[in-house]
């Protein structure tokens, strides 16, 4: 069985060797964001809890990478860091469920509705980096889990009592050069 990197609540991992697999387990109303670099065959994934960070008192979050303005600019500098160019990066967003009803009282995004707020925020994150979503399993009423194929860049997520399913297929030419 290949190795597991786990992203765990507030953590991201990156990827580079042949046959590593992320994960992220149990998100429920957290987003998993996978970055995937097909051309360094590296993949980053990050387990993003809420939005954003309580607004600024002069000193930095104690836990930054839990919220979506800290995790999704860390990681993708990251993975530049490590070989990858912001240009070729491809992201894939899997959670963001409703975990608990809503009072149905307001239009738009309750402030209750934590799951779609995450999503929101992580994908306003990617919109400033010119980062585009490939693909996304979001919403809903059910916790998931994913996983990521390093260096195919295959995800694939599963619902809570579900059945895996790839969401962003492997890269034929990355499988090629890895064998």
């Amino acid at each position: 069985m290949p190795p597991e990197l786990p992203a765990r609540m507030g953590e991201w991992v990156i990827g580079t060797e042949p046959g590593t697999v992320l994960c992220c387990i149990g998100l429920g109303s957290c987003i998993g964001l996978a970055l995937i670099d097909r051309r360094t065959r590296m993949a980053g994934l990050a387990h993003v809890m809420l939005p954003e960070a309580p607004a600024s008192t002069g000193t930095r979050p104690s836990q930054p990478d839990k919220f979506a303005d800290h995790a999704v600019p860390n990681l993708i500098a990251a993975m530049i860091e490590r070989g990858s160019a912001r240009h070729r990066l491809e992201a894939v967003l899997v959670g963001g469920a409703q975990m608990f009803r809503s009072e149905p009282s307001r239009p738009g995004l309750s402030s209750r509705d934590i799951g779609a707020r995450n999503e929101a925020a992580v994908r306003e994150q990617l919109g400033k980096a010119r980062i585009p979503v490939r693909a996304a399993a979001t919403g809903g009423g059910k916790g998931r889990s994913m996983r990521v194929h390093v260096p195919a860049g295959e995800v694939v997520y599963k619902e809570a009592a579900g059945l895996p399913i790839t969401l962003l297929e492997a890269d034929a030419d990355t499988l090629r050069m890895a064998a």
